[in-house]
This record gives structure tokens, C-alpha cells and sequence, in this order.
């Protein structure tokens, strides 16, 4: 195929799509005042909400099935192009500090890798076999899961990652915002989030990226509280590495233990600063290592903890 064609065939496709198609009614926006232009884009963003709750049973099915395989020790990976990839890399990289996990238990994938980033990597998203060999680079496992994320559907580097991942019995997920995408059809879970026509023709990083953070949002964060990361709403795995971090630490021990201040700074200096130990030191009347084997035993979830301590 000519290089005429492939573009001839590349603009047929993105004329299907629902993400590129061109709004008539926005034609003159340049010319509006900018306070009109932000209420414009301010109503276009209201209503990515209700877009991605319309896809919520396919999200917690996906989640369940990502849960159930972290909690074998597999590991969720988040790969993408462009946007979508860096969204994914957002995603992965806030899972450390925020619930505690090793940073290879969640991960990033970006076509172009880490200098995609801050800058565009030419032709790496057209390229399935990047995917493959970034895949293959992980060490992949029938454990781990897939998140492919691509607002269009189509970019090859997202379809093939999760072909290949499927392939080799891993969980694969599929996050579009177009209907009817090869992405979705390609992997087992597939999440469809039609936002409809961007405010600027084809800019996918608005409404698309809004809705793709949302949904990664959702399925980091339940996956998490499903792994026992939470107690109730409260980050008990939260990482203190910095004041604020070790202020919120202090703040949920005493919220839910109604303990004073000193008895908190007690029990985190007992359990080497870790929540959910220094709650079972304060909660169950144990040592930090006490604590330390009822969480194991419990496979770190706090509430499982307490019942075999009878607190």
C-alpha cells in the first residue's frame, strides 16, 4: 500500500469515528468573548459524567475480574498512546503513595516510552509490535491484567497490547470512547465511554481524556479497595513520605480509634509509621509485630485483622 492510500484509508477511518467528527455549530468559537468559551467547554465537560455512567456494570465487571487477579500477585498494566498513555502513567504512578503497593505491582506503558511523556515519539503508536516487546519486556503472566486505552479504539499500539496480552492468558481490558472499536472488540472486558464530538474537532485530550481519567480513577481505586487498601473511605496503606502525608497518617489512626495524640505517635513509632498496624496496636491491645502477622494472615485486609485479633 502506497503511502497515498494509507492515508487515504486512515482519514476514511477517522471519519467514522465519533471523537473526530466536526461540531457546525462551534465554527466561529474563536470569535466568542473567552467568559463564553469557558461556559461552552465547562457544559461539554458536564457531560462526560453521565457518559461514563452509562458503562458503570462493564467498569465493575472489569474491576472484579482485576481484583481477583492482583490478589494472586498478578499486576495491572495500563497501556497506551499519547494522551491515553500518559493518563495511564499518571494513574499507575499516584498508586504507590496513595495505597501503599510496590510500584511494579501497577504500571505504565507509553508507545515511545518514557520520553512520550513530555514530548511526541513519531510513528510509536502506530506500532503493534512496540506493544508486544514492551509487553514482553514485564515478563507477562497469566496473573497480570491489561488495561488498552485509546479514545479513538483503533491505535495499534493499544489494540495490539491487549491482542497479545490476551493471547497470553492474561486479563484484558479495553477503554475506548467511540462505539463498536476494535480496541473493545479485541480485548474481554470491553468499556465503551461515548463522549461524543470534541469542542475542539478531534482533540481527544478534552472530554476523552476527562472520561479516561475517570474510568482509570475508578478502576485503580476499587481495585484497591477490594486488595483491602481502605478501611471504610480512609487510605489506611497510605505511604508517609513527606509531612503531609505522615499529618494524614496521624489523622486517620486517631479517626478511627478516637485515640489522643500521644497514644498515636505511640503506636506509629511501634509499627514503623504503617496505619493499619499502629490501628491494630491501639484497636486490639497487641504489638507492632503481633499486628504485623494478624494483617499478613489476613492478607492485609484491617477489618479481617481486627475479627481474628476480637477487636
Amino acid at each position: 500500500m502506497t503511502s497515498t492510500s494509507r492515508d487515504r484509508d486512515l482519514r476514511s477511518q477517522l471519519e467514522t469515528l465519533t471523537t473526530e467528527a466536526f461540531r457546525p455549530e462551534l465554527a466561529d468559537v474563536d470569535r466568542l468573548p473567552t467568559l463564553e468559551i469557558a461556559r461552552l467547554m465547562n457544559a461539554e465537560d458536564a457531560t462526560v459524567a453521565g457518559a461514563v455512567a452509562e458503562q458503570v456494570p462493564a467498569i465493575a465487571a472489569a474491576i472484579d475480574a482485576v481484583a481477583e487477579r492482583m490478589a494472586r500477585g498478578g499486576r495491572l498494566v495500563h497501556v497506551g498512546a499519547g494522551t491515553a498513555g500518559r493518563l495511564g502513567v499518571l494513574d499507575a504512578s499516584e498508586c504507590p503513595p496513595t495505597f501503599n503497593t510496590d510500584p511494579a505491582r501497577v504500571v505504565g506503558l507509553i508507545a515511545g516510552g518514557p520520553d512520550a511523556m513530555v514530548t511526541s515519539v513519531e510513528g510509536a503508536e502506530d506500532s503493534a509490535e512496540l506493544a508486544e516487546a514492551d509487553l514482553d519486556a514485564l515478563g507477562l503472566t497469566a496473573d497480570d491484567s491489561v488495561v488498552g486505552i485509546s479514545a479513538s479504539g483503533r491505535t495499534p499500539y493499544a489494540v495490539g497490547a491487549v491482542t497479545y496480552a490476551r493471547e497470553r492468558g492474561a486479563l484484558t481490558v479495553g477503554l475506548s470512547c467511540n462505539r463498536g472499536s476494535a480496541l473493545a472488540a479485541a480485548a474481554e472486558h470491553g468499556i465503551e465511554v461515548v463522549v461524543g464530538p470534541e469542542f475542539l474537532t478531534g482533540s481527544t485530550r478534552l472530554k476523552a481524556g476527562t472520561a479516561q481519567k475517570l474510568v482509570l480513577n475508578m478502576i485503580s481505586t476499587i481495585t484497591m479497595i477490594r486488595l483491602g487498601k481502605t478501611y471504610g473511605n480512609l487510605m489506611v496503606d497510605v505511604r508517609a513520605s513527606n509531612e503531609k502525608l505522615r499529618a494524614r497518617s496521624r489523622r486517620i489512626v486517631a479517626q478511627v480509634t478516637g485515640a489522643d495524640d500521644a497514644a498515636v505517635e505511640r503506636a506509629l513509632t511501634a509499627t514503623d509509621g504503617e496505619v493499619k498496624h499502629a490501628i491494630l496496636v491501639l484497636l486490639a491491645g497487641v504489638d507492632g509485630p503481633t499486628a504485623a502477622r494478624l494483617l499478613d494472615e489476613s492478607d492485609g485486609h484491617l477489618r479481617a485483622a481486627l475479627t481474628r485479633a476480637g477487636g
